[in-house]
C-alpha cells in the first residue's frame, strides 16, 4: 500500500542509520581516548576496579619515592660508617706504636689521634640527608633521668590492600639506637651513649678488663644504663688494680695523668671492640639498604603489573577498532543513500495524479 502519511521504508532506513551512527560514535570515542571503558556507563564493573587499580598504583608511585628517599638516608649513614671504621683502624695503629715511646713521642702522636677523634665526630655529624641522621643523634628524657633513647626510622615501604578493601602500610625499620655512633643529649637524659662516646673505665690488668667488660655487657644487654653498668663494671673488677675512668674512642688521651704503657694496652683491647661494634653496625645498616633496594624492585614490578592489568580490561585493541570504523563508515553511507530512496518513493505518488 502506498501512503503519503506513513514512510515505513524511511522509517527504518532512519532508525538503520541512527544506530549505525550511535555505533560509530561509540567506536571514535574509543579509538580518541584509548580506552573501550572510559566511564562507569560503559562497564560499571571495569571502571570500577580500573579506578581502584589506577588510585593505588598512584599510591605506590608514593611508596616508591619514599624508598628512594630512604635509600638516599641509609647510603649517608653507611657511608659516614665507612669512613669512621677507616679512621678507627688508623687510631688503633696509632696506640699500638705508642707502647714503649717516649713521653715526648707519644705526645705527637696524641696530636695526630686528636685529629682522628675530630675526624670522626665530623663524619658522623655530616652524615645527613634531608635532617635525618642515624650516626649523629640527640636524646632526650621522656620521664625519668636517663630513660631517653632514639626511636627507630621508618621507611614507608609498602602500599597494602586486603580483599575486603582495608589498607595497611608496611615499613622497614631501622634501629638507630643500635646505630648511633654519638648521642648529644644531656648526660642526666641519655640513657646509653653512642659507640665512640661510651665512656668506661680502663684498667691495667686484662683480667680486670676483663672482669669489668663481662659485668659492663651484662648491665647493658639486661637494659641498664650506662651508668649502672659503669657501677656494674667497677664493682666487679675491684679497686685493687689502678685505673682510668671516663674514656671513651672519641676522647682517650695516652698523655693523660695515669696513662702507663699497660693501660694504653688494654685501650688498643678497647678500640678493638669498639671495631666489632662498629663492623656490626655497618652491617644493620647494609642489610636496610640490601631490603630498600630489594623493595624498590618489587614495587616497580608490582606497578607495572597493575598497569598491564588495568589496561587488558580497559584499554581498546586499535586494531579491531579501525577497522570497526572503516565498517561503520559504509554502512553510514549506505543508510544514508537508503533513507534518500526510501524518501524519494514518496515523489512517485505524484505521477498517479498527473494528466495523461
Amino acid at each position: 500500500m502506498a501512503s503519503i502519511m506513513t514512510n515505513a521504508a524511511a522509517l527504518t532506513a532512519l532508525q538503520s542509520l541512527n544506530a549505525t551512527n550511535k555505533s560509530l560514535e561509540h567506536t571514535q570515542s574509543r579509538i580518541s581516548t584509548g580506552y573501550r571503558v572510559s566511564e562507569a556507563s560503559d562497564n560499571a564493573a571495569y571502571w570500577s576496579i580500573a579506578t581502584t587499580m589506577r588510585s593505588d598504583n598512584q599510591a605506590l608511585s608514593t611508596v616508591q619515592d619514599a624508598l628512594g628517599l630512604g635509600a638516599s638516608k641509609v647510603d649517608t649513614a653507611y657511608t659516614g660508617m665507612n669512613n669512621v671504621l677507616t679512621s678507627i683502624g688508623q687510631l688503633k695503629t696509632k696506640l699500638l706504636s705508642t707502647i714503649g715511646q717516649t713521653a715526648a713521642a707519644k705526645a705527637k702522636t696524641q696530636t695526630e689521634i686528636t685529629t682522628l677523634q675530630a675526624q670522626m665526630k665530623s663524619f658522623a655529624d655530616a652524615a645527613t640527608f634531608s635532617g635525618s641522621n642515624y650516626l649523629s643523634v640527640t636524646s632526650t628524657q621522656v620521664a625519668a633521668p636517663n630513660d631517653g633513647v632514639q626511636a627507630n626510622a621508618k621507611i614507608v615501604a609498602s602500599f597494602n590492600r586486603s580483599s575486603s578493601g582495608a589498607i595497611s602500610l608496611g615499613t622497614i625499620d631501622i634501629n638507630v639506637e643500635s646505630t648511633k655512633l654519638f648521642d648529644n643529649g644531656l648526660s642526666t637524659a641519655v640513657k646509653n651513649q653512642g659507640t665512640l662516646d661510651r665512656t668506661t673505665s680502663v684498667y691495667a690488668t686484662a683480667a680486670a678488663q676483663n672482669l669489668y667488660d663481662t659485668a659492663y655487657a651484662a648491665a647493658i644487654a639486661g637494659g641498664g644504663t650506662d651508668i649502672a653498668a659503669n657501677t656494674a663494671g667497677q664493682t666487679a673488677a675491684g679497686a685493687v688494680v689502678p685505673r682510668i675512668d671516663n674514656v671513651s674512642a672519641f676522647n682517650l688521651d695516652i698523655t693523660a695523668a695515669g696513662v702507663t704503657d699497660d693501660i694504653i694496652t688494654q685501650m688498643i683491647g678497647k678500640i678493638d671492640k669498639v671495631m666489632s661494634q662498629l663492623t656490626d653496625q655497618a652491617t644493620i645498616l647494609g642489610a636496610a639498604k640490601s631490603s630498600i633496594d630489594l623493595q624498590k624492585t618489587f614495587t616497580q614490578s608490582l606497578m607495572d603489573s597493575i598497569d598491564r592489568g588495568v589496561g587488558q580490561l580497559v584499554d581498546a585493541d586499535m586494531n579491531k577498532e579501525s577497522t570497526r570504523l572503516q565498517a561503520l563508515q559504509v554502512q553510514q553511507q549506505l543508510g544514508i543513500q537508503s533513507l534518500s530512496i526510501a524518501n524519494s518513493s514518496s515523489q512517485s505518488i505524484l505521477s498517479l495524479f498527473k494528466n495523461g
